[in-house]
């Protein structure tokens, strides 16, 4: 066994991970974090931030924000969970995965460390993600917020600018059921005195965002009352938006490599961002952002959203997993043409399955799955209940198989979608 691999063994072994047993590996205190990063001096003093939080859309909108930062020539870090093949995913610069090396001596330097406070494994990521930006010396680190945001590690940081996605229900265990609740926990990264960019307006939970923001003396935006978006195509891999800024009054035209329409919300809490630090006097030009948003994929390695895998039949896969992200989907696929819908999909237990279920089309044929992870969903039992929401299909004991069926039965002019949870996709891919 290799070196690196014996550092994940340990890291995955030994340190709880919420992607394996959910709720009991979040910690309700940012404790663990601050000593990691006082032990390793505080790297994340050393360079720029922007912190991105949000419901669906984080993930997107942060690869997006990287790809601008780097096509205008800064050195920009990204730090993003949970990953899809490679846990080095989740820390890049420039696209670039983090070294194998660094992440073994890393592991190996702070092992004592490790043994002696026990973090969770989100907790020891933030720090190693930290620690490679100041090494490396980026200008910039984009973060991704991992669950919520008042409490999580990665706020810790003191950025240029925030960014809040969009809320909506998810881990209700942890962050509370109902929405105000949920956007209070995320509305925790605005800082004293540092602009925040709301991507979309949603009307029953506005105000909490407007009252922390004047709580902390902080200037905020709603990106979707900054701008409108005029039009808009999706053209196979691409989606071409013609945007108007509302206050300057002037289109734009784009064409992003992310062929998904939910992509909209997302680039309109993008366009303010740069908007923001532009102001703040970072040098970047709508040159760079059309050339940036027209190569997100290739620029950061970004994956899993809308994601055409081949053709017929046309294969997709998207991480959307909740309430809002399936819905967004399914709206999704009335863009595509098809003769039948195969769908290949599994949740993990903490999920609001019973509030997703009925969202799927119930013409559409089922591959029920789970994923190799002890937070996964009984295939059987999710395939009972979704036989109660009229979804019909069979169960299958791993992603593989289930994929391996769709592809088997499912015509040139079909379409398979895989999707449910990250999990699924990850294994898929």
């Amino acid at each position: 066994m290799n070196a690196y691999q014996e550092a994940l063994d340990y890291l995955y072994s030994q340190l709880p991970m919420f992607t394996k047993v959910g709720a009991s590996a979040y910690k309700t205190d940012l404790h663990n974090t601050v000593a990691l990063l006082q032990q390793l001096n505080n790297p994340q003093h050393t360079f720029k931030t922007i912190h991105v939080a949000g419901t669906n859309g984080k993930g997107s909108t942060s690869h997006m924000l990287a790809a601008i930062l780097q096509q205008a020539g800064y050195k920009t870090g990204l730090y993003t969970s949970p990953h899809l093949l490679d846990f080095r995913e989740r820390i890049r610069i420039n696209g670039q995965v983090a070294s194998e090396d660094f992440v073994v001596k890393f592991t190996n330097d702070m092992r004592p460390f490790i043994d002696s406070i026990a973090p969770s494994f989100f907790e020891l990521t933030v720090a190693m993600a930290f620690e490679y930006f100041s090494q490396e010396k980026v200008d910039v680190a984009i973060i991704e917020v991992g669950l919520g945001g008042r409490l999580d590690s990665t706020n810790v940081i003191t950025p240029e600018l925030s960014v809040i996605t969009n809320i909506s229900f998810d881990h209700k265990n942890i962050l509370g059921d109902t929405l105000p609740q949920i956007a209070f926990e995320k509305a925790g990264i605005i800082k004293e005195g540092i602009p925040v960019v709301i991507s979309e307006t949603q009307s029953e939970i506005q105000q909490v965002f407007v009252s922390k923001a004047t709580d902390m003396n902080a200037p905020i935006f709603f990106a979707d009352q900054e701008w409108m978006v005029d039009g808009s195509d999706i053209k196979g891999n691409h989606l071409e938006l013609t945007v108007l800024d509302t206050r300057q009054n002037k289109m734009y035209r784009f064409r992003l490599d992310l062929s998904g329409q939910y992509q909209e919300k997302n680039v309109m809490g993008v366009l303010s961002a740069v908007k923001q630090l532009q102001q703040k006097g970072w040098h970047i030009t709508w040159e760079q952002v059309s050339a940036a948003l027209s190569q997100v994929r290739k620029l950061t390695g970004l994956r899993g959203r809308w994601e055409i895998v081949s053709e017929h039949p046309l294969t997709v896969m998207d991480v959307g997993h909740n309430e809002a992200g399936i819905r967004e989907i399914v709206q999704q696929l009335e863009h595509v043409n098809y003769q039948h819908l195969h769908i290949v999909t599994g949740f993990v237990k903490d999920k609001e399955v019973e509030n997703v279920l009925p969202l799927f089309p119930v013409t559409a044929t089922y591959y029920f799955c789970r994923a190799q992870l002890p937070r996964a969903m009984d295939e059987v039992a999710l395939a009972e209940m979704g036989a109660q929401h009229g979804l019909q299909g069979r169960a299958y004991e791993s992603v593989q198989a289930a994929l391996q069926a769709a592809r088997q039965h499912a015509k040139p002019e079909d379409m398979i979608l895989v999707c449910g949870s990250f999990f699924i996709v990850a294994e898929a891919l």
